[in-house]
């Protein structure tokens, strides 16, 4: 049998087009099409698609993306071309699964197609075919090397509000804190995505992770001057005793102290009643009563002085309890932002595994 060889510009390759193609087609070329009895054209050119995706970041890294890749012709009314699915959604993504030899960073989920109608009233083009991909992100690799480590600094920062202020230099701690946590979003900032339509969760997160560091160490230093010059402070306000030694103080269980109860005893200067002695002459009795005078008078500075201090080491003391109040507050926040921050990877987490 003779071979029939045709002019190469005899084959006919329809103009089929991927809309999201961004790159050009790095495929194998196979010279070869399919021409049956009934006019139908089978095309089995492949092809090495690189497409664009819009990425939804918010819950980086448990987040799912969902990509669609649209086929069409631009192709003139006289001719028909029909795009259709040569296989079931389910069959293809099993196969898809099948032949993937790569595990990166995304997992395929499933494929599913729809035809597109077009809305096109000349009749020059013809319908599409959408494509809809499901991948999701690994995150093993995201959680082991961002949040745990986070997580691990603020609890260590957490655990320091448990050291004594008034024999540890807390301050050297949290500000050590602060410069690994600083050094460690340096290092961690390329695994971040730069791109996207919204502010991942994650960074929100790791936000507040900092500020509460930060504000943690503006309360420590607070706490030491407190315990290092409450004694030379103005009496607390009025209003401050009631915010903070009132209200504030029962909400973090710490009483306020009672006062001293003063003395009862009228302020006299002559509270000492001292009879003199009885003196032979009348010069002697005039010296022995202005020795008493001055004797009473010694007595009522060293009262005045007395009480003096005794005002002071109260004043000093309810500045001391304002302190240990606000520490107890800024643990309390630090407790309820840990949970809640740890509950809400957690629910994210087992959502994203179970779609």
């Amino acid at each position: 049998m003779d071979k029939i060889s045709l002019p190469k510009e005899k084959f006919w390759f329809p103009d089929i087009v991927i809309n999201e193609f961004m790159e050009e087609n790095k495929a194998p070329s196979v010279p070869f099409i399919y021409l049956y009895s009934d006019g139908t054209v089978h095309d089995a050119l492949p092809l090495r698609v690189v497409s664009s995706c819009n990425l939804n970041i918010y819950t980086f890294p448990f987040d799912i993306q969902n990509c669609s890749m649209t086929f069409n012709s631009y192709i003139y009314y006289a001719m028909e071309i029909k795009i259709i699915l040569g296989r079931d959604p389910e069959i293809i993504t099993a196969s898809s699964k099948m032949v993937m030899t790569t595990m990166g960073e995304w997992e395929l989920l499933d494929i599913t197609a729809q035809k597109l109608s077009n809305k096109d009233e000349t009749g020059l083009y013809t319908d599409m075919l959408a494509f809809y991909i499901r991948v999701r992100r690994r995150a093993t690799m995201y959680v082991v090397t961002l949040l745990l480590p986070s997580c691990f600094l603020i609890t260590l920062d957490l655990f320091s509000f448990l050291l004594p202020p008034q024999s540890t230099d807390r301050s050297s701690f949290k500000m050590t804190l602060i410069l690994g946590y600083s050094v460690f979003l340096l290092i961690m900032n390329d695994l971040l995505p730069i791109t996207g339509n919204t502010i991942p969760l994650i960074n929100v997160f790791f936000s507040l992770c900092l500020v509460l560091m930060v504000t943690s160490l503006l309360e420590t230093i607070f706490i030491t001057n407190l315990l290092s010059n409450s004694s030379d402070f103005s009496p607390i306000p009025q209003w401050m005793r009631m915010l903070f030694l009132n209200c504030l103080g029962c909400l973090v269980c710490i009483p306020q102290r009672s006062k001293r109860p003063k003395s009862s005893e009228p302020e006299t200067t002559n509270k000492y009643d001292v009879k003199p002695p009885k003196m032979g002459g009348p010069a002697e009795e005039d010296k022995a009563l202005q020795e008493l005078k001055s004797l009473s008078n010694i007595l009522h500075t060293i009262r005045f002085e007395v009480e003096q201090q005794q005002k002071g080491n109260q004043s000093s003391e309810e500045w001391i309890q304002v302190g240990f109040i606000i520490d107890r507050l800024l643990f309390g926040i630090y407790i309820v932002f840990i949970s809640v921050s740890f509950i809400t990877i957690i629910i994210v987490w087992v959502n994203s595994s179970n779609q």
